[in-house]
C-alpha cells in the first residue's frame, strides 16, 4: 500500500540533521519533516520528567503534520523518553541508541568497543548497556567509553579537520587507542562531521559507526515492513525550529549539505498539553 505521508524526525537543535541526511540518503522517495527544537536546547541538561515532556510535545507537533513514523533523532531523548512515545504514539517511533550498539557489535573482529558521545550520554551508561546487551555473546566484551564534550563547538563552530580539531581529538581518544578498540560509536549526532579527524587520530583500521546510517537503516526495514513506502511523486522537506529560521539554516546547512535546509518555519511547542501522557 502506497502511503505519502512524510517521516518526522525531532532533535533538540540541528545534530539530528545527520540522521535526516542519512534517511534521505537510503530513502529518498520519501518526504521528511525535521523539526529543531533549538529553543529550548539543550536537552542534555534537563531534568528527565523535563526532556520526556519536551519530547512528547515534539511528537504531538509532529502528529499534527500526520506524519507515518517518528525518529527520535536525539540521544538525550531517545535516552528517557523513547518508552514514554512509543507506548502513546500511534505511528512507528525510532530511536538513535539500539541501532548504533547493534551495528558496533555487528562490526567488531576484537570485541573491543569504544563509544564517543556527550558527557550527559555517556554518564548515563545507556550506550555501553546497550552494547553490552547485544554484545552478550561475544567472549571478554570490552567497552571503552569517553565524553568529549568540545566535539558538538567544533562541529558547529565547522572546525571539523583543523588543527584544533586533531588535538582535541588526540587528547579525548587516547584511552580509546591504548585500549585497541576496533570499533567506534559515534554517540553524538554531531560527531558525524568530525569523523574525518577521529578516522585519522584512531587509524584506519578502526571502523567509525554512524548511529544515523543504522537508523536509516531501520527506517527502510520498517517502511518495508509497515508496507507504508511512498510512491516518490511530489517529495517534500520542510524543516521548523522554535528559535530563529535564519540562524538555524546557517548553522544547519552543512549538517545537510546540497543547499538544504531552506524555508525553515518557526513553530513553539510548549502549549501542546501532554499532562494526559505522562505515566
Amino acid at each position: 500500500m502506497t502511503d505519502n505521508r512524510p517521516i518526522g524526525i525531532f532533535d533538540s537543535g540541528i545534530g539530528g540533521l545527520t540522521v535526516l541526511r542519512e534517511i534521505i540518503a537510503a530513502a529518498p522517495y520519501e518526504s521528511t519533516i525535521y523539526f529543531g527544537d533549538n529553543g529550548r536546547a539543550p536537552y542534555g541538561t534537563k531534568s528527565s520528567d523535563t526532556i520526556i515532556r519536551y519530547s512528547l510535545q515534539d511528537m504531538m507537533f509532529l502528529n499534527a503534520q500526520n506524519v507515518k513514523m517518528i525518529v527520535i533523532a536525539c540521544n538525550t531523548a531517545s535516552t528517557h523518553a523513547y518508552d514514554a512515545l512509543r507506548k502513546v504514539c500511534n505511528v512507528p517511533v525510532v530511536e538513535v541508541v539500539n541501532p548504533g550498539a547493534r551495528a558496533a557489535v555487528q562490526a567488531t573482529s576484537n570485541g573491543k568497543i569504544g563509544i564517543i558521545a556527550t558527557r550527559a550520554t555517556i554518564n548515563s551508561g545507556v550506550y555501553e548497556s546497550a552494547v553490552r546487551a547485544y554484545g552478550a555473546v561475544i567472549p571478554g566484551l570490552e567497552v571503552v567509553s569517553a565524553a568529549c564534550p568540545l566535539f558538538v563547538s567544533l562541529a558547529e563552530e565547522g572546525w571539523w579537520d583543523n588543527e584544533v580539531a586533531y588535538l582535541t581529538a588526540c587528547e579525548y581518544l587516547a584511552p580509546l587507542k591504548e585500549a585497541g578498540v576496533d570499533t567506534v560509536v559515534l554517540a553524538c549526532t554531531h560527531y558525524p562531521l568530525l569523523a574525518p579527524v577521529i578516522s585519522r587520530v584512531m587509524g584506519p583500521d578502526v571502523k567509525l559507526i554512524n548511529s544515523g546510517v543504522a537508523v536509516a537503516g531501520v527506517v527502510k526495514d520498517i517502511l518495508e515492513s509497515e508496507d507504508i513506502i511512498s510512491d516518490g511523486i511530489d517529495v517534500v522537506r520542510r524543516f521548523y525550529t522554535s528559535d530563529d529560521p535564519a540562524m538555524f539554516e546557517k548553522i544547519a546547512a552543512p549538517f545537510l549539505g546540497s543547499g538544504l535546509p531552506a524555508g525553515t518555519r518557526m513553530v513553539q511547542v510548549d502549549h501542546y498539553d501532554v499532562t494526559g501522557l505522562l505515566r
